[in-house]
């Protein structure tokens, strides 16, 4: 009998954490949670307590007696609070597998601390490879721990990748649905409201992740960790619109041959992928009916209509920590769009008008240096934080 791989999650209460926890019920005798984390969902939280028994949980800051209350009587799980709770629960000693569901840049020092304690990692927070690639690469490596990316693009890049020599790479593609503004001639943008910019045709995300989806910003930062958790050059990586989200993304080859992954867009699938270490585990998702499908079509991304796209790659080509300071100048001001307090076409312009700050402070002798260079923690969240505060002057 193969004895269950035990999980923590953080972030469960997000689209990504419930899908994973969807998995685990698909596979009861290989998967074991032994620990949850989420910011301020209790309410959800306490379900899935009752339903996956953890062992440990972890809170917002001060939240650890509400949850204790609604628990009610009887065995509780351990209690940690706030990103120290976080960051103990990413290493907690009863795990094998950190799943790293959280949202923005709070999750790198957890997913630091599950590397640190050679915890496997599913990686779905993209910010952290952003902020901080070659960092956390290297650290993976130092501690013989391997990253799964949850992603449905860099799976299916994993997965296209297995049984090929690297050196036989030509580049990969990043497959991208294109969001809900697709077609949408450029003049009618300012008609974008925020419930029109959360309706994705193809995928159910949270929030922010679905705004990003619609400004293209999310392909921008895939962009970014594609180089870091394959080692690629910029000139290595390609983005192609295609609408079905059917293909995931695809390596070619320098003897002219591609091979993508298929499947449903549902995230059930690469975290399936993950959990299983490579394994296939039941998913809970069918597979394709191919004849059924139809046309699948493909394009080439509109820079001009989606600028965030263009942003990022600059950022990569600035290197350093221009990436991520592009990401948390990326948070604030979708953060500022999801309580309306700015128009959708003001996230562009205003990420445009950074990377002009961005480019000048880089090329500065005198500027900050984690600009340049990214050789410690500290050094990534100044990055992130300078992003931040600059974009709101």
């Amino acid at each position: 009998m193969v004895k269950p791989t035990r999980i923590v999650l953080l972030g469960s209460t997000g689209s990504i954490g419930r899908s994973t926890l969807k998995v685990v019920a698909e596979n009861p005798d290989r998967l074991k949670v032994v620990g949850l984390g989420c910011k301020s969902s209790l309410e959800l939280l306490v379900e899935q307590i009752r339903l996956f028994s953890p062992q440990v949980v972890a809170v917002d800051e001060g939240r650890g007696q509400e949850l204790a209350e609604r628990l009610g009587a009887g065995p509780k799980p351990v209690i940690l609070e706030g990103m120290k709770g976080q960051v103990e629960l990413a290493g907690w000693p009863g795990a094998e597998m950190l799943v790293a569901a959280m949202v923005g840049s709070a999750g790198i020092k957890p997913v630091l601390a599950g590397i640190e304690a050679k915890k496997q990692i599913a990686l779905a927070n993209k910010e952290t490879i952003v902020l901080a690639g070659e960092l956390i690469m290297a650290k993976a490596k130092e501690n013989k721990v391997s990253l799964w990316p949850v992603d449905s693009e860099h799976n299916a890049i994993h997965q296209s990748l297995a049984g090929s020599r690297r050196e036989d790479l030509h580049s990969i593609t990043l497959t991208a649905s294109g969001g809900p503004f697709l077609h949408w001639p450029a003049q009618d943008f300012e008609k974008i409201r925020l419930a029109d910019a959360l309706n994705h045709p193809k995928w159910s995300m949270g929030k922010k992740i679905s705004v990003d989806s619609a400004t293209l910003m999310n392909k921008g930062l895939e962009v970014i960790e594609a180089k870091w958790l394959f080692g690629l050059e910029v000139d290595q990586i390609k983005v192609v619109v295609h609408p079905e989200s059917i293909l995931h993304s695809l390596v070619s080859f320098k003897d002219g041959s591609s091979i993508g992954q298929f499947g449903q867009p549902d995230m059930c699938v690469p975290i399936a992928y993950c959990l299983g270490q490579g394994l296939r585990l039941a998913s809970g998702v069918r597979p394709l009916d191919f004849g059924a499908l139809g046309r699948l079509t493909f394009e080439k991304p509109d820079l001009e209509r989606f600028g965030c796209l263009k942003l990022a790659f600059e950022a990569l080509r600035l290197g350093g920590g221009a990436p991520a300071a592009l990401s948390g100048a990326n948070e604030e001001v979708v953060a500022d769009f999801l309580a309306e307090k700015i128009h959708f076409t003001e996230i562009p312009k205003r990420l445009a008008a950074l990377m002009v700050q961005l480019s000048k402070a880089v090329a500065d002798p005198k500027g900050p240096p984690f600009l340049r260079r990214i050789e410690s923690l500290n050094d990534a969240l100044a990055a992130d934080a300078w992003g931040r505060q600059s974009i709101l002057v």
